[in-house]
């Protein structure tokens, strides 16, 4: 196993446990993060957000598999199963995951998944009539943003 795929393991056993330090000690300062949700500049806000999402899950699990890396570049598939806090829904995300690196952490994180499927699962009737559309992912974004800097300014304070 190379040293760039025991990095991934690391970051999703630790994701299996909610341990979102361990998870954070994975990415370099200058990382970033794209998704159909987040897109973050800085490893300070991949920490955070991936703190949130630790102490906010209810009814979690996660499996992930066909990890591989290259001293550059680094894959995995991962699903999370939980229940959406906004509805109560149960939500099953299958996600495609894309890393590069630098210095032994991630510098490059970009997660891929079906954002239609997603809001279905998770909004509901709303999701499946909108799901498709860019005015209800703008506003899945801005929440999900808006939420992540209220969790942001409340650990600063």
């Amino acid at each position: 196993m190379t040293p760039n795929e025991q990095l991934i393991h690391t970051l999703y056993t630790a994701f299996q446990q909610k341990d979102h330090k361990t998870m954070g000690a994975c990415y370099h300062n200058a990382a970033t993060f794209h998704d159909a949700v987040f897109d973050l500049k800085t490893g300070k806000e991949i920490r955070s957000m991936w703190e949130m999402l630790c102490r906010q899950s209810r009814d979690f699990s996660l499996h992930y598999n066909a990890v591989k890396a290259t001293e550059q570049n680094g894959s995995a598939h991962w699903e999370a199963q939980y229940t959406f806090s906004k509805t109560g829904r149960t939500v099953l995300n299958k996600i495609d995951a894309a890393f590069e690196f630098k210095d032994g952490l991630i510098i490059k994180h970009t997660d891929t998944f079906n954002f239609y499927n997603w809001s279905k699962q998770a909004l509901g009737f709303n999701g499946l009539l909108l799901g498709w559309t860019p005015f209800l992912h703008n506003k899945v974004k801005r929440t999900a943003e808006a939420g992540l800097r209220a969790f942001i300014k409340k650990q600063n304070t």
